[in-house]
């Protein structure tokens, strides 16, 4: 999509970080006269793989930090989905700093770096013919090209990434969205058969399975079912046979937390989680009042794990810990008000010692989930209950049952917190929670993804989009009157690729949040009437 980026310095840093833990560097052939060490031109798929998926210190975010870290989540889609929101400098929290030239390394970002990195690597595998290296990296390009296509609708996905090839353009096509879903779900089909029969493994430059293709299979299905009900309400019928055969493929879906895909982070002060590196400097996040109110109001276990105590309370305030949320979209001055009221992220997410006080420290080694056995099971509810993918009514309320409670055991781990199974047994017996089917169930099914897809605002967001739970609105201060539906282009496509972005443009509609793109078919939505 933009002249290639240069990766020489990504590359020498890759090696230079990961050679000796990974053992995959073979310098060798860089000794040869009239070459610089210091500068290569290609690397080994392992290295180059690790360095895609968490980036390199200073060079690269990687793939897995930009979609689910402290930018692109942190600082702008945990706000749209109120997960969260903002008692200092508000503009985000408003919608006034996720604009066309706010939102360009997101967009754009991925092309020039780890989805060029990832696209290598594939090149390396299949020279090999190497499934176990080639197709986990295929697996992480569908990945992150659903974020970037569900984000914004068309997109260059089926030219891009082909500057660097013979007949490849450095100006590519705008996919329209639906292409685009049937490319990413056509590859993740061939990622999974091949996984099946993989030779070859990333071993320990996979910082996710560790090499373990089988997992890798079953990544692959479970994001096919995350994009066939992304698809639901614009193409039943896709969404249908997709859901169906991503359950019958022999390599499986999630069945276990045991299956999560999440990327570990050694805490090491080089890699660290990244919401925890925000939360060493800055006090700026509060637990959002549309999540608190919605937690306290069903006694939700996860409500301590999610959001900490008041200020108020742990500066002596008598009595049980208070939980409180602040409203989203204020202006500066009334957001500020909370500063003291309002309660922080749970602890778990911080790292030892901020200047704003001590925590228990777990933070800077806190996994980042990039696709959980919960949604997983959120996703065969839904499609159960509507009849979808082979499944039946009857068996919707099994999977939700499985989904709420892998959702308290996931965050349980996490945060170190003890939750007896007897607890999630009470929280799902109750009003409200205990599933009811129809309608209402698909309401309650919404609902509870949302609130287990926290740290991933932007697959809530997506969610809620689609499902119209829960019932967002702008806050007060907002500069629109409707939670966007979309992201607006950055500003640097119109003079490095305008033509096939204005042909995007005018195929989609108006350039603007609030543009419904063609996966946004509220109409079709049982949820949103």
């Amino acid at each position: 999509m933009h002249p290639k980026k240069q990766r020489a310095s990504a590359l020498a840093a890759a090696g230079l970080v990961l050679a000796g833990a990974l053992g995959a560097c073979n310098n060798d052939n860089l000794t040869a006269l009239n070459t610089n060490p210091n500068a290569p031109t290609s690397a080994p798929a392992g290295p180059l793989f690790t360095a895609a998926v968490v980036g390199v210190p200073g060079v690269s975010t990687g793939a897995g930090p930009r979609m689910v870290g402290n930018g692109f989540d942190l600082r702008q889609m945990e706000f749209l989905v109120q997960h969260l929101a903002e008692v200092q400098y508000p503009d985000e929290d408003r919608y006034a700093r996720i604009r066309a030239p706010d939102v360009q390394n997101t967009f754009i970002g991925p092309y020039s770096s780890e989805l060029e990195d990832f696209k290598n690597v594939y090149r390396q595998g299949q020279a090999q013919k190497e499934a176990g290296i080639w197709a986990p990296a295929d697996v992480m390009t569908q990945w992150e090209f659903d974020y970037i296509t569900a984000a914004w609708g068309d997109i260059p996905y089926s030219q891009a990434l082909a500057g660097d090839s013979t007949g490849g353009s450095l100006t590519p096509t705008y996919d329209a969205q639906k292409d685009v879903y049937a490319g990413m779900l056509s590859r993740l089909t061939a990622d999974a058969q091949a996984l099946a029969s993989a030779t070859g493994s990333l071993g320990g430059a996979d910082p996710i399975y560790g090499g373990n293709t089988a997992n890798w299979a079953k990544f692959a299905n479970s994001l096919r079912l995350r994009l066939a009900i992304q698809l639901v309400n614009a193409d039943q019928a896709t969404a249908d046979a997709q859901i169906k055969a991503a359950l019958a493929d022999p390599g499986g879906v999630f069945a276990s937390n045991a299956d999560n895909a999440a990327l570990a982070y050694p805490g090491d002060g080089v890699f660290n989680n990244p919401w925890s590196d925000n939360f060493t400097s800055r006090d700026d996040h509060r637990v959002s009042k549309t999540l608190i109110d919605v937690l306290q109001g069903y006694n939700d276990p996860r409500l301590p794990i999610y959001a900490s105590p008041t200020i108020n309370y742990q500066n002596g305030k008598p009595g049980a810990p208070e939980y409180a949320g602040q409203p989203n979209g204020l202006t500066a001055a009334d957001a500020g008000q909370y500063f003291n009221t309002a309660s922080r992220v749970g602890t778990f997410i911080y790292p030892a010692v901020t200047p704003f006080g001590s925590f228990p420290g777990l933070g800077t080694k806190q996994k980042a989930n990039l696709l959980t056995y919960a949604e997983v099971s959120f996703i065969e509810a839904e499609a159960a209950e509507r009849g979808l993918g082979g499944l039946t009514p009857g068996q919707a309320k099994g999977f939700y049952d499985a989904a709420v409670g892998a959702s308290i055991s996931q965050w349980a781990a996490a945060s170190g917190t003890a939750v007896a199974s007897s607890d999630v047994t009470a929280y799902l017996a109750q009003p409200g929670v205990a599933y009811v089917g129809g309608t209402a169930g698909l309401k309650q099914i919404a609902l509870q993804k949302w609130v287990a897809l926290f740290l991933d605002g932007a697959q809530a967001w997506f969610e809620w989009r689609r499902t119209c739970v829960p019932a967002l609105k702008p806050g007060p201060a907002a500069i629109f009157s409707t939670v966007p539906r979309r992201l607006e282009y950055p500003v640097a496509e119109a003079s490095v690729n305008g033509i096939n972005l204005a042909a995007a443009v005018a195929r989609q509609g108006a350039d603007n949040m609030q543009t419904s793109i063609y996966i946004d078919k509220q109409a079709n939505a049982p949820t949103c009437h």
